[in-house]
């Protein structure tokens, strides 16, 4: 009796399976916006065809940073203490440059203990993804503001936040950052293709997704909350991403697409929504951050891209072959060398 032959998996182009860009179970509360984000970054990841064994994904403390757990599990892993990711992961930038690196954040882990290293990140230009799950409040210890919480925005205890937000994006445009986007979790193609955009730059790419906490943080008077993000949610541009091993032939309209090649080869395409918004524009997009802020709009997608600037690991001058795989002799000056340092100080 003839069998029907069973249907095969698909594949990408590393002829891996979405099953193997996957991680644990995720413990969060259901209808978290962190694990929309985390199917996202598989299916990102799956689609650009990166192996995993060379993808080393890091945090810090929060709801946030459980996130790395539940994608990629063959992939390097380290959870670091409160604040601290930026130094590990521009220590495994450094050391391996041949790693896709990947950092997973909160809005507190970001905006408060873990500011000033992240500020020295965004300066340094490392090369990673820098991915911040923002809630605007502190789900860990029951949902308090955060530093990115809105002015006027209520607690589910009635407490309205009359202190300033701190605004990730444009700290992040001012500060250096080579590409800065923002997205909402309730958004996944839009996501999708922004990070597929991050893991074909190379330099420091913020990407802040508005991810609402349904226990805390997704009320009426909530300006985190799913339906207060779709309402208010302004894309800047439609954006179509063309990876480097795919370039199909599409017909564009003269003067309305914005082309900007990546590092790997890839190209963004920009189509803008309603004005024509340049990302390679630092003081424009800076300005339209703050307007849309003052009509209570929440600007999304690729809201600048410096696809020239050289990054940490070019400007420091290293070496093609990653420090992690050099012998300990091409590493360590030998003891005539470091004699002769210590004559010459002597002089």
């Amino acid at each position: 009796m003839a069998t029907t032959e069973e249907k095969k998996p698909r594949t990408n182009r590393l002829g891996l399976t979405i099953q193997e860009y996957k991680g644990a179970k995720s413990t969060l509360c259901g209808g978290c916006g962190h694990d929309v984000i985390t199917n996202a970054v598989t299916r990102a990841f799956y689609e650009m065809g990166v192996q995993p064994e060379k993808v080393a994904k890091l945090s810090g403390i929060g709801c946030s940073s459980k996130t790395p757990t539940y994608f990629m599990s063959s992939a390097h892993g380290f959870n670091g203490v409160h604040g601290r990711m930026p130094a590990l992961a521009t220590g495994a930038a450094v050391a391996n440059r041949d790693l896709t690196v990947i950092g997973v954040s909160g809005d507190g882990d970001t905006a408060s203990i873990g500011m000033g290293q992240f500020v020295h990140l965004l300066r340094r230009n490392v090369p990673m993804i820098y991915l911040v799950e923002n809630n605007g409040v502190y789900g860990l210890t029951k949902g308090q503001f955060s530093a990115t919480a809105d002015i006027g925005s209520k607690l589910k205890t009635g407490v309205v936040n009359d202190l300033p937000p701190v605004d990730l994006c444009g700290l992040a445009i001012e500060l250096g950052a080579s590409f800065v986007a923002r997205s909402f979790s309730g958004d996944v193609k839009q996501l999708i293709s922004i990070l597929k955009a991050a893991i074909a730059h190379r330099g420091t790419a913020l990407v802040d997704v508005i991810s609402p906490c349904v226990t805390f943080n997704n009320h009426p008077g909530s300006t985190k909350s799913y339906d207060y993000t779709k309402e208010h949610d302004q894309p800047v541009h439609q954006i179509e991403f063309v990876p480097f091993f795919q370039h199909p032939e599409v017909d564009q309209e003269p003067g309305q697409v914005r082309e900007v090649p990546l590092y790997d080869g890839s190209v963004v395409r920009f189509r803008p929504v309603e004005a024509d918004y340049d990302p390679r524009d630092r003081i424009g997009a800076v300005r339209h951050l703050k307007l849309s802020a003052d009509r209570g709009e929440i600007p999304t997608g690729i809201l600048f891209l410096d696809e020239n600037r050289p990054d940490f690991v070019e400007l420091l001058g290293l070496c093609k072959t990653p420090l992690a795989e050099l012998a300990a002799e091409k590493l360590r000056p030998s003891p005539a060398a470091l004699d002769g340092i210590n004559r010459s100080l002597m002089r």
